[in-house]
């Protein structure tokens, strides 16, 4: 998706990119900038603002608009995604249940894997079968450190 603005921030495990319209959060990725990078906008602020509450254990729930642009599928997933409470994880077979097609836990994890809103569309909180973390645009590292800051402040 393009069509909108960004913003580079910097936070404990690099560079994130906020993309944003004229009302909307619409990404929020890892980045390989420099932060400083773009617009900076009240509404980019407050969400990197609520996104470092969140790394510091200081916020559960995000309360900035996003939009989500996706497939009908993906659609599905990410709201499934939205519903795990903090701290909290499920497994893509249990995700694939929830939006109603058991065995397409392959296609969950594309799904996750295209969520454009890392964080507050939280696929960290997604894991194998066997309770492994596998997959993550963001990398694994981040993923495990994602569910540690939730296990240590639920």
């Amino acid at each position: 998706m393009k069509g909108f603005a960004v913003y580079e921030f910097s936070l404990p495990f690099g560079f994130i990119e906020i993309g944003y319209d004229a009302e909307y959060i619409v990404s929020i990725q890892k980045s390989g900038c420099t932060a400083g990078m773009g617009k900076r906008t009240e509404l980019t602020d407050r969400a990197n603002l609520q996104i470092a509450e969140y790394l510091n254990g200081n916020r559960k729930e995000f309360d900035f608009p996003i939009r989500l642009v996706g497939t009908e599928f993906q659609m599905k997933v990410w709201e499934q995604l939205q519903l795990i409470p903090y701290g909290e994880t499920r497994s893509y077979k249990e995700i694939a249940e929830m939006v109603g097609i058991p065995k397409a836990y392959r296609a969950v994890g594309m799904a996750n894997n295209k969520n454009p809103i890392m964080i507050v569309v939280p696929c960290h909180r997604v894991i194998g079968s066997d309770g492994k973390m596998v997959g993550y645009g963001g990398g694994l590292d981040i993923k495990a450190a994602l569910l540690k800051i939730e296990q240590r402040h639920r």
